[in-house]
């Protein structure tokens, strides 16, 4: 269930975010954060990461919706046997389901967090993205460290093995 609550949060936390930049922000203006480096900075999102695949909102609906299905399968199947793995997957279910709000109801994601390092601007992303990607990379690590791990399998078991 804990699980579920860091979803919860994760929810809660980018829907607020995104609540407070739609609300008190025009579209595309930026508040420096940390000059030259890091902005707050109102955009939206018709595509996927990094603006790719632009008006295709009927595809990333169906494709969150079958990601939104095997976490919840995964998450269930797991339930204590995995901490950090069923961590990581409550990381991305929370970040898909902020993102499939946006898209429900305005057809686009909005997109605050934006960073810079000397003439590169990193693509604009929020706190859904974030959660998404930090559970990714953590579920790769876990399959890089331990790959014969079976998803039913204890972590206990596969040491002993």
């Amino acid at each position: 269930m804990r699980y579920f609550f860091t979803s919860l949060g994760i929810l809660i936390l980018d829907q607020w975010t995104k609540w407070l930049v739609v609300h008190n922000m025009s579209l595309y203006e930026s508040i420096p954060v940390l000059q030259g480096f890091f902005y707050i900075t109102s955009h939206r999102n018709r595509g996927a990461a990094f603006g790719i695949l632009q008006n295709k909102q009927w595809l990333f609906i169906i494709i969150t919706f079958i990601v939104i299905g095997f976490v919840l399968y995964y998450l269930w199947q797991l339930k204590h046997e995995r901490p950090i793995m069923s961590f990581s997957f409550s990381l991305i279910l929370g970040g898909a389901i902020g993102n499939l709000i946006d898209r429900l109801r305005s057809g686009e994601v909005v997109d605050f967090l934006h960073f810079q390092f000397g003439s590169y601007q990193f693509p604009i992303f929020n706190v859904a993205d974030s959660a998404i990607v930090v559970g990714v990379i953590v579920l790769i690590i876990l399959t890089l460290i331990n790959p014969t791990v079976e998803p039913n399998e204890s972590l206990s078991e596969a040491r002993d093995s």
